[in-house]
């Protein structure tokens, strides 16, 4: 008896450790998005994104990888700042979702943008490769002013 409970807890063990490899393999993997992002690496974006992705802008705007990576390239987009809060990685098989909170600022066709910003992100495993399969932000509103505020 006490060698089948050695057994189950050692698996437990062994199933723990794997889940948080993969959580922080994912984590890094995502990070690396922002990273490639921010050097304008069209190369980079190049392999770590499907060929059928799909970005969903928060206003709406929908493009795919040709024309998102275009964008960079061209530098008709510069992201100067990219920071990731709240991060939470669900992993299902070869699927995982990351969700989290992003304050980003940056330059689009040349205009200025910044904001805050609730994100999800569909990543794919296929040949043990993740590579990313879609991302949708939403813009968080801005505070309001407390009432009184103003100095009046």
């Amino acid at each position: 008896m006490r060698l089948i409970v050695k057994v189950c807890c050692l698996f437990c063990l062994v199933v723990c450790a794997a889940r948080a490899d993969a959580q922080a393999e994912l984590r890094a993997i995502d990070a690396r998005w922002n990273a490639l992002r921010l050097a304008s690496d069209v190369d980079g974006l190049a392999r770590l994104l499907r060929d059928d992705f799909v970005l969903t802008h928060s206003d709406g705007r929908v493009e795919d990888k040709r024309s998102y990576v275009g964008d960079l390239g061209r530098g008709s987009r510069v992201n100067h700042a990219i920071d990731n809060f709240d991060v939470e990685v669900r992993q299902h098989g070869d699927v995982a979702i990351v969700t989290g909170r992003t304050l980003q600022r940056g330059v689009g066709n040349g205009v200025p943008f910044e904001g805050q910003f609730r994100f999800t992100r569909v990543w794919l495993r296929s040949d043990g490769v993740w590579q990313l399969a879609a991302s949708h932000s939403s813009r968080l509103p801005t505070a309001p002013a407390s009432p009184g505020a103003g100095g009046q």
